[in-house]
């Protein structure tokens, strides 16, 4: 098991542009080629979380039945501080507060499968921050936004990251990192 922050950016580091729209991400070529490859990565998935940005983008863009069509019963735990409407037929949990005993939660009802970090990068970078991110996975789109939400807005140094894969899918540059928890400082 895994804990996985696997997303799309921006060539210059944007998960959103300064809208907090995707809409930007689907207008690539070959987008729906790069996303096919999300199939096999969701069979790998066990829980997933996401923050409140994320999941309001989802509710405002995307047909209710799409989450069940793409997620299934995959319980998805949404990280927020305000109440959010749920989406009919979706296995959501709305949580607040530290991530570790969150990620508890999402290891058990994962059990052997790994843990998926949707978005947005804060909610990733406070798992890196707990100790808990296991893998940072970015599909690098050709196109750049000037601002926006930035991929992981913490600084994580080359010695706890290291490169295990590249892939192309179509326009996209997948880059697959793997890293090192951070020292204990007592």
């Amino acid at each position: 098991m895994a804990t996985r922050y696997y997303t799309a950016t921006s060539l210059d580091g944007y998960l959103a542009d300064s809208d907090n729209s995707l809409t930007w991400l689907f207008e690539v070529e070959g987008a729906d080629e790069a996303q096919a490859g999300i199939a096999g990565f969701l069979a790998r998935v066990g829980a997933m979380c996401m923050g409140a940005t994320t999941y309001e983008w989802v509710v405002a863009n995307e047909p209710p039945d799409n989450w069940r069509q793409y997620y299934g019963e995959l319980p998805c735990w949404v990280f927020t501080h305000r109440d959010l409407p749920p989406i009919p037929g979706a296995n959501l949990r709305f949580v607040s507060g530290p991530v570790e005993a969150v990620h508890r939660a999402m290891a058990e009802a994962a059990g052997a499968r790994d843990i998926w970090i949707v978005g947005g990068g804060d909610l990733a970078g406070q798992f890196a921050d707990a100790g808990l991110l296991d893998d940072v996975m970015v599909s690098v789109a050709p196109v750049t936004l000037g601002a926006g939400a930035p991929l992981l807005p913490r600084r994580i140094l080359s010695d706890r990251m290291r490169l295990i894969a590249v892939e192309q899918a179509g326009q996209f540059a997948e880059l697959h990192y793997r890293l090192t928890q951070p020292a204990r400082r007592d």
